[in-house]
């Protein structure tokens, strides 16, 4: 029989079959794709944005639910940045708090990690696909084969159900669904909106957004974003998106560092003989893309007061969220109510669950890491203890 399994080599994957091994338990980790840690290795191709450097009180109001306090207690932003570098990898914070490793990218992290698991004794099979439960065991789809493994103890690890091509399927929602675990619907979340542009826009693809201030719900988020042909996409938008999927409107703020009197001043003139576009240039000093943007979502332009009033509350236009499976990571999963304080499963004892399998939703920034590290750990050491 084997001791303990561990299914999906993602971050919550690795982290709890490191708490496991680090408990004395002989630990092998099946991975359905030819390597591990595919979705962690692209999220950090343009910098591993491990956690974020704050008050602990304000790193907690970013999730959307509190039951993962005690895990986030255990492991959180400051274990996250000793774990890195106890793993070699120095890191620093950035101006808005973000911590990074001083190399940036995710793979010199993931190398050193999968060096120190292998020196604590795990397995790890690729091109290993779990196919449901089979009698008293778990199948698995492998290159030899079908295969059934009777574990004494298993940690979930699958991820949620966004960037299926690396892993993250939602394959396995019926098979927990047929043995009695409730699942609440997945929906997308740190995703961008669809956008049916004018042809005028078209030049504007692939550019950043900068300085302006994304409000809805209640929030207002200083952040990029991105024009692409198919929308809008990129930190500021994943920032609100959870209010505007659940119905909130969006607006935009162009000016966030100037007020409503100062911008009616600029504007009271009026264009004159000049192109509306270089009039906008000239008295609120705004870039090509913003006085595009202006344009697209004010149009047909009115005039001034009403004019100042759109700068800071341009409403965003669009026709919802991108679909699921390209979003950054999803909210719903295992309901809260299926699992123990442990993260057993209360329909499958001695079967775990950890990171996006979980239903609770964080924005990009750290908090989304963190959270699959802490239940990682959080769920392979009380897997560990189980007799």
């Amino acid at each position: 029989m084997t001791d303990a399994l561990v299914i999906g080599a993602g971050p919550a994957g690795l982290m709890a079959a490191e708490a496991l091994a680090a408990s004395g338990r002989k630990v092998e980790i099946c991975e359905a794709k030819p390597s591990p840690a595919r979705k962690f290795l692209m999220a950090g191709k343009s910098g591993l944005n491990l956690t974020k450097d704050e008050p602990f009180a304000a790193f907690l109001t970013h999730y959307d639910t509190d039951w993962l306090r005690p895990m986030l207690e255990a492991f959180g932003p400051d274990q996250v940045m000793d774990w890195a570098r106890g793993l070699g990898q120095e890191v620093f914070s950035g101006s808005t708090g973000r911590v990074f490793p001083k190399a940036m990218k995710a793979s010199p992290l993931l190398r050193a990690w999968l060096r120190r698991l292998d020196a604590a004794g795990v397995k790890l099979r690729t091109r290993w696909r779990w196919a449901g439960f089979e009698d008293d065991g778990l199948a698995f789809e492998t290159p030899d084969g079908r295969q059934v493994l009777r574990p004494h103890v298993t940690v979930l690890a699958l991820g949620g159900a966004s960037w299926a091509r690396l892993g993250s399927d939602a394959a396995w929602v019926p098979w927990l669904t047929e043995m009695g675990v409730e699942i609440v619907p997945f929906k997308p979340a740190n995703m961008g909106f669809c956008v049916n542009w004018s042809p005028h826009m078209t030049r504007f693809f692939g550019q950043p957004v900068k300085g302006t201030a994304l409000i809805g719900g209640g929030q207002i988020e200083r952040g990029e974003f991105v024009v692409s042909a198919r929308g809008i996409e990129g930190g500021g938008v994943y920032a609100i998106s959870r209010a505007v999927r659940d119905g909130a409107s969006l607006m935009l703020d162009l000016l966030p560092d100037r007020n409503l009197p100062e911008i009616n001043e600029r504007l009271e003139a009026g264009p004159g003989k000049e192109t509306v576009a270089n009039w906008l240039r000239k008295a609120l000093r705004l870039d090509p893309l913003r006085i595009a943007l202006l344009q697209e979502w004010g149009r047909p332009l009115p005039k001034g007061e009403a004019l100042a009033r759109l700068t800071k509350a341009l409403p965003v236009r669009h026709r919802g969220p991108r679909p699921m499976d390209e979003a950054i990571s999803v909210a719903g999963g295992i309901a809260r109510t299926a699992v123990t304080d442990k993260l057993e499963l209360i329909a499958i004892p001695r079967v775990f669950a950890v990171g996006e399998m979980l239903d609770w939703e964080a924005p990009t920034g750290g908090y989304l890491l963190t959270a699959c590290l802490s239940t990682g750990q959080w769920a392979g050491r009380a897997a560990a203890s189980t007799e």
